[in-house]
C-alpha cells in the first residue's frame, strides 16, 4: 500500500465519452440498407434505361447473362458460387449502377449528418475551460 493510497477513499473514475449503443447499431443498419436499396434501385434503372433504347449507354459486354471463365467448369465449388450469379441477367450493368448508387447515397447521408452534427453537437469548450480571447489586430503598414 503507497504511502498516499487509500483503498476505502478511492473514487470512481468518470466514464470516457464512448459512442452510444443507439449509433452503432444505426451504423451496422445502414451498412446492410444502403447496399439492399442500391441494388434494388440499380435494377430497376437497369430495366427502365434498357426500355428507352438506351442500351448505347452500355457497352454490349455488360448486357446479358454472365458466362464464367472455362477453368470455372472443372470445379463444382467454383460453379456452385457462381450459378448464383449467372442467373442475374445484366448482372454487370446492375452491379455499376449499384456501385454508383452506393456512393452517392453514403456520401448523401454523410452531409446530412455533418449538417445535423454541426448544429446539434455540443460546445467545444467545457466548464473548466477558459473563453476564447477576443483580440483585435490592427494591421501595420511597414
Amino acid at each position: 500500500m503507497g504511502k498516499y493510497s487509500n483503498t476505502f477513499t478511492q473514487k470512481e473514475l468518470p466514464k470516457k465519452n464512448q459512442t452510444h449503443e443507439i449509433w452503432k447499431n444505426l451504423g451496422c443498419l445502414m451498412m446492410l440498407i444502403i447496399p439492399v436499396l442500391s441494388v434494388a434501385s440499380a435494377s430497376e434503372t437497369v430495366k427502365w434505361i434498357l426500355t428507352l433504347e438506351g442500351k448505347r449507354i452500355f457497352p454490349r459486354q455488360m448486357l446479358g447473362i454472365p458466362r464464367p471463365p472455362d477453368f470455372f467448369y472443372n470445379s463444382d465449388g467454383l460453379m456452385a458460387i457462381f450459378k448464383l450469379v449467372t442467373g442475374f441477367e445484366n448482372f454487370y450493368a446492375i452491379a455499376v449502377v449499384s456501385l454508383i448508387f452506393m456512393l452517392l447515397l453514403s456520401g448523401l447521408i454523410s452531409m446530412v449528418y455533418a449538417a445535423v452534427y454541426s448544429r446539434v453537437a455540443p460546445s467545444r469548450y467545457g466548464p473548466l475551460d477558459a473563453p476564447p480571447q477576443k483580440i483585435r489586430v490592427k494591421k501595420k503598414s511597414r
